[in-house]
């Protein structure tokens, strides 16, 4: 599946400095001001008070994709905010701060719990000083979607009024560091994220949160399949994944194709082959390259056009991944292939 792009200009307010298009790249700002780093932050309405004497400091690093919004913000004071994000919209607010130095609603957020609001409905946050809290926006439309279509699973309607949802302590931590992993990783990349990028980012948070329960979904304990039918969903995966090796195959799409949900995916692979789907798809593609690499020199093609015909783009990426699994770069395969063509004066061989 690949997720729509939804065009959905960002909401103006006094109190808010927007763009009108995503930027595709990580952006970081600092503050010194505290209605400064409210307005820094993209697509909401909202109005921070300090209420802690002192010099204030901000921190933020955001992520403006296509339908979704991805940052982690720090403020020194104590700060009281009246929030909004936008609507047909979620938030999810994931404090890394010690249980209890934050509340929504007047609501504790505990240790092993998240905040939680639609979008179009104002709240209030009360921040101690030292926080950091990562946040996440995704629309309404998209999150369905991809309920129904990866997931298999209606979410509950209407979602539940709620501000504090509890998913435990270990899985707390856990989305925490995927998301500062996803977001460091992004700040890498000097260019813009590409489509294929934003989706596979896009998709792997969505995951992150059914994956913790952060969202309510009404469905019936789901049935694995008999082996023979793992393996025709593991052999039908791969199929479909070499039919298009042009471009990067996510999961996501995997699942609309081969009518499962993600988590059936998950525990075909895992039964079959030991792996993540993911993990599989990537190292077939991989491995596909090393072959074309192998028969470059009869081709006169290069490293850059082989990984392209494999779908992939991020040249670096793909270098570092092939190193990984065959303890080599790229060109160094493409080297060898092509002194061995040489020694033998141009005669070939199978592979």
């Amino acid at each position: 599946m690949t997720i729509e792009t939804i065009n959905a200009s960002p909401t103006s307010s006094a109190t808010s400095t927007l763009g009108t298009q995503p930027s595709f790249r990580v952006q970081t700002h600092v503050a010194h001001d505290a209605d400064e780093q409210a307005r820094n932050l993209h697509g909401w309405h909202q109005t921070y008070d300090q209420l802690t004497a002192g010099s204030f400091v901000g921190g933020l690093t955001e992520l403006c994709l296509d339908h979704m919004q991805v940052f982690v913000e720090t403020t020194s004071h104590t700060l009281r905010q009246t929030c909004e994000v936008q609507k047909d919209a979620y938030w999810f607010g994931i404090p890394t701060c010690r249980a209890g130095s934050g509340r929504i609603d007047a609501q504790v957020i505990t240790g092993d719990a998240l905040a939680f609001r639609p979008g179009g409905i104002e709240f209030e946050l009360l921040t101690s000083a030292g926080y950091e809290i990562f946040g996440v926006v995704v629309k309404g439309e998209v999150l369905r979607r991809y309920a129904a279509q990866v997931e298999r699973v209606g979410l509950a309607e209407p979602l539940p009024d709620t501000e504090v949802v509890p998913i435990g302590a270990a899985r707390k931590v856990r989305l925490c560091a995927s998301l500062r992993e996803l977001l460091e990783h992004s700040a890498a990349s000097a260019a813009p994220l590409s489509s294929c990028a934003r989706n596979s980012l896009q998709a792997s948070v969505l995951a992150s949160l059914f994956d913790v329960g952060a969202l309510p979904a009404s469905s019936e304990p789901m049935a694995m399949p008999a082996r023979a039918r793992r393996q025709s969903i593991v052999s039908e995966a791969r199929d479909y994944v070499l039919a298009n090796r042009d471009r990067a195959v996510g999961v996501p799409e995997l699942c609309e194709r081969l009518h499962v949900s993600r988590r059936t995916l998950q525990y075909c692979f895992q039964d079959v082959l030991g792996m993540a789907p993911a993990t599989y798809v990537r190292t077939i593609r991989l491995n596909g390259a090393r072959r074309d690499l192998c028969n470059a020199s009869r081709e006169s093609r290069s490293v850059q056009d082989v990984a392209a015909a494999w779908g992939f783009w991020h040249m670096s990426q793909f270098a570092t991944d092939y190193r990984k699994l065959f303890g080599m770069r790229p060109s160094d395969t493409l080297k060898a292939a092509i002194g061995a063509h040489s020694a033998t004066g141009g005669r070939s061989f199978a592979h």
